[in-house]
């Protein structure tokens, strides 16, 4: 995933030489192309992010295009205040990228992990968020985000998951829900970045659910889930991400009023990393392996709960 991010804003910094990347001296080998062919649009802001915020808007207010690259924990979290006044509130063209989000920096602990950052932007106007689950759909993303000026936040989660998709995603013009798997299934999986694999995974072992992944989180794709929903028995959320104010809750609010049957989020809980180790052992420390999933969502079916 992260390749075929370097190679999409290589691509993009070559079409437009408005296309700028500023960085808070971090991805020094991600951006090894970028510098080799762009290297009059690179800024290394250095360890000064919510500097670079402004440095972006100011960029953007004469004119420029620019990406603003950082750790998901600070870029957006340490950097929220600025997102929110600098460039939201002027609805300015600058995208940020938080690469490493939800707790793929297992090893570091909390500080540099990053389970809110979704809850933390939703609040905020003017701005979108997208969560691709592969290679295909950080392209296909990247490439709305170029055809739509505007503020936006791009997360990448765990890199190195797997593809999928099959191949490229072709005419994502609206920026809706992609099928994964569609077996005419009372049971909807719906799951944004790495919980995309991990409801692809449960599926398979339990219930052979359809699955759905939604690589743009705001605005959120709420007629099309609608749709998707009508006739379910249950539906399940999947994310990389606390189970409060990210995928699990646009949806809930979506669909409030109109779902009726069993409603299970599979996140993170309302709770910090207790444990530092690497990423499977932090994420099955947070009942994210898919067995635990797996039991989790049996429990709920069994017993009918109405919500979970």
């Amino acid at each position: 995933m992260r390749d075929a991010f370097s190679d999409a804003l290589v691509g993009a910094a070559q079409q437009d030489p408005k296309v700028l990347l500023l960085t808070g001296d971090h991805g020094y080998a991600l951006f090894d192309a970028f510098r080799r062919n762009c290297p009059d649009q690179y800024i290394n802001c250095g360890i000064a992010e919510q500097n670079m915020v402004g440095v972006a808007a100011g960029l953007a207010k004469a004119g420029f295009r620019p990406f603003v690259y950082g750790l998901a924990a600070f870029v957006p979290i340490r950097v929220l205040e600025q997102i929110k006044i600098d460039v939201c509130y002027e609805d300015l063209p600058v995208t940020f990228i938080g690469d490493g989000a939800g707790v793929v920096y297992a090893q570091l602990g909390a500080s540099h992990q990053s389970t809110e950052d979704i809850a933390a932007l939703r609040a905020v106007p003017q701005i979108s968020i997208y969560s691709p689950a592969d290679r295909f759909e950080l392209t296909a993303c990247m490439e709305h985000i170029a055809a739509h000026p505007g503020p936006a936040y791009l997360r990448m989660g765990k890199a190195d998951l797997g593809d999928i998709h099959d191949g490229p995603i072709r005419n994502w013009t609206n920026g809706d829900l992609l099928p994964v798997s569609s077996t005419n299934s009372p049971y909807l999986f719906v799951a944004t970045g790495s919980g995309v694999k991990l409801a692809q995974k449960v599926a398979a072992t339990i219930t052979n659910a359809d699955v759905v992944a939604v690589p743009r989180l705001k605005p959120f794709p709420a007629h099309t889930l609608r749709k998707l929903a009508q006739g379910r028995e249950a539906i399940v959320t999947f994310e990389e991400h606390s189970i409060c104010g990210g995928l699990g809750g646009a949806v809930a609010e979506t669909l409030m009023g109109q779902f009726v049957g069993t409603f299970v989020r599979i996140g993170v809980d309302e709770r910090f990393s207790t444990v530092c180790g690497n990423y499977p052992f932090v994420m099955e420390s947070h009942g994210l392996a898919p067995e635990a999933v797996e039991r989790r969502i049996r429990k709920a079916l069994d017993a009918n709960f109405q919500f979970d």
